[in-house]
């Protein structure tokens, strides 16, 4: 039986042994530390880059940097705007089952994304971001979502980012998750409605209609991931204490929960988009080398468990 990858390293190695390496496209990687990555994520045997922007800038960053680009795939653009478009295609014409941001802004990516006409990524899910953290002195990997696509999310879309973060735990062998869905307090109340939804929330997965999780909220952060303070104040529960993932009431509480994790804790962040067609990989300037391959490694994984489940589809049909 494969041992469960619980750290950023077990993640890494688990994605270089894949058989098939996913194909991602690069979306206008004209910095360093973008171009960098991209370069160093093929090096690791993650994925096969297809470098999308303009080939004159790349191939100047590439001398100036001592990066080699010989055997690497070069689609020329004029601007980022249509890097983005462009790379796009590319994965609807089924030449990329990844993307990778480069340097232009998250904003720009995603418009192209969630293009409508069907030019886009779209699917029935619901667009959402999911950290994932490797936190000193918490055991295992820690989701937190979303704290970087939906500003204020309704029920519905709290719904799609549970099943978004708890589809992913498991694809990464992970198992089901435990998943607590966070407010200030533990107990239901009109006057806090976070606490409203995240009853809610739980009240669907018992329905059936979020698969795929052990779900329990509301619930304070003490005793979401805290034993003793769960125990102090006697919630019983197979999620209070021993969290997975973590669902903010509103981005503005994740970003600040995720950055205070690593900023303060010393925690390492990587990241993904789900509920496109494909996995996107969002990084930063401020993420380490490690954090940024961690990305790609989950985004591969991630790929390649899609690609299995379409195999096995088409298979049943």
């Amino acid at each position: 039986m494969a041992s469960v990858p619980s750290s950023f390293k077990a993640l890494k190695q688990q994605a270089a042994q894949l058989t098939t390496r996913p194909i991602c496209a690069v979306v206008h990687p004209c910095d360093v530390v973008a171009l960098g990555s991209a370069l160093e994520a093929a090096k690791a045997g993650l994925f096969t880059p297809i470098l999308v922007g303009p080939q004159a800038r790349l191939e100047a960053l590439a001398t100036e940097h001592d990066f080699d680009l010989s055997g690497i795939q070069v689609v020329n653009t004029q601007h980022s705007h249509a890097s983005a478009e462009q790379a796009v295609r590319l994965v609807l014409a089924g030449q990329a089952q990844l993307l990778m941001k480069g340097s232009l802004h998250t904003d720009e990516l995603m418009h192209a994304v969630v293009s409508t006409e069907g030019k886009g990524l779209r699917t029935e899910r619901r667009l959402s971001h999911v950290f994932i953290m490797e936190v000193p002195r918490y055991s295992g990997l820690l989701f937190i979502t979303d704290a970087a696509i939906n500003i204020n999310p309704d029920l519905q879309t709290k719904a799609d980012i549970v099943q978004n973060a708890a589809d992913l735990h498991v694809s990464l062998g992970l198992g089901i998750p435990r998943v607590a869905v966070l407010s200030a307090v533990e107990t239901v109340t009109a006057k806090i409605p976070s606490t409203i939804e995240a009853a809610a929330l739980c009240k669907m997965a018992d329905r059936g209609q979020i698969t795929q999780v052990l779900i329990d909220g509301p619930l304070a952060m003490d005793n979401a991931i805290s034993i003793e303070a769960a125990q102090a104040k006697g919630i019983q529960s197979e999620v209070a204490g021993r969290a997975q993932i973590l669902i903010a009431p509103d981005l503005e509480a994740g970003n600040m929960l995720a950055k205070n994790l690593t900023f303060l804790s010393g925690a390492e962040a990587a990241g993904l988009v789900l509920g496109a067609r494909v996995p996107i990989i969002l990084t930063s300037r401020a993420d380490s080398a490690h954090a940024r391959l961690t990305s790609c490694a989950i985004a591969a994984l991630c790929a390649a468990k899609q690609a299995e489940t379409q195999f096995n589809s088409l298979e049943a049909s």
